[in-house]
């Protein structure tokens, strides 16, 4: 029995769902005391909490344990709403940053990292998502999803 490819996918996004929580949970420090930072920082360590401690173990376990819990419509709709927040989010930090030959200091090194890794996210959702709304294409096509159909909804 093969490892299907979901679970490396889950595993990455949670992964980088915490380096995210990490890296903007340290500006978040560096900058508590009185010094201003963005919203989108604050906007980014919750993208981060979001992926890793709710839409992913959601994704990942109730279709397997808890079927009545994983809706088809429900499951392709927190994998695109959650893309797009990674979207909006690592696009936000972008602009906000100066360029790379301006950015001096850890702060700013920390950023630019959960700017790649926001990227990143973002383009594991992308993949996940397209899968989840084929799946629900063809669920609501065909009335009943096929057996041996090579795309697995949200596992």
């Amino acid at each position: 029995m093969t490892l299907p490819w979901i679970y490396p996918v889950r595993i990455g996004q949670a992964l980088f769902g915490v380096i995210v929580i990490g890296l903007t949970g340290y500006v978040v420090s560096t900058y508590y005391g009185g010094w201003s930072y963005s919203d989108t920082v604050n906007f980014l360590v919750f993208l981060g909490c979001w992926t890793a401690f709710v839409a992913v173990p959601y994704l990942t376990i109730s279709p397997i344990w808890f079927p009545r819990l994983a809706h088809r419509y429900v499951i392709p709709a927190i994998e695109v709403i959650t893309m797009i927040f990674w979207f909006a989010g690592f696009i936000a930090l972008g602009a906000m940053l100066p360029p790379p030959r301006g950015c001096h200091g850890s702060v700013c090194s920390s950023l630019q990292a959960a700017t790649v890794f926001g990227a990143l996210e973002w383009l594991l959702f992308a993949v996940t998502s397209y899968f989840g709304v084929v799946d629900l294409m063809n669920h609501r096509r065909g009335g009943e999803a096929k057996p041996h159909s090579n795309v697995h909804m949200g596992v």
